[in-house]
């Protein structure tokens, strides 16, 4: 059951992920804007989802795989990220290859933690909030 819910959370963020491409386009100078957009708002997703999946709401393992794993998992990609970096700076655009990369990282660190604490101020106690 578990790989079931892996695979059609699989599909359907491949399909998302594949329509929001389509949605936002690179920028004119090469930057690649849709799979910037797309990473990030699978960060802020994650971070809310695992966190509250993990209070209160009583989700399912099962569930919790095939939405944080199968459905994130195949919406965001490291690979297509790598790819597009590195043909950024092979066509010479280096300055914004680095700002792709640390927006990136920094956004995405971020984006996660703001949905963690996103989750965490509204499914935790009030007690709960102060001592995380």
């Amino acid at each position: 059951m578990v790989a079931l819910a892996l695979a059609v959370g699989a599909f359907i963020g491949a399909v998302l992920r594949y329509e929001m491409g389509q949605w936002v386009a690179p920028l004119p100078n090469g930057f690649p804007a849709g799979t910037l957009a797309i990473n990030l708002a699978g960060c802020l997703f994650l971070g809310w989802f695992l966190t509250a999946s993990a209070s209160r709401l009583k989700i399912p393992q099962t569930v919790r795989i095939g939405l944080g794993t199968g459905l994130t998992g195949s919406f965001t990609t490291f690979s297509t990220f790598s790819v597009e970096a590195v043909n950024l700076c092979r066509s010479g655009q280096v300055w914004l290859a680095a700002l792709y990369v640390g927006v990136s990282i920094a956004g995405g660190i971020g984006l996660a933690g703001l949905g963690h604490l996103a989750a965490k101020s509204h499914f935790h106690s009030p007690k709960e909030r102060t001592s995380a």
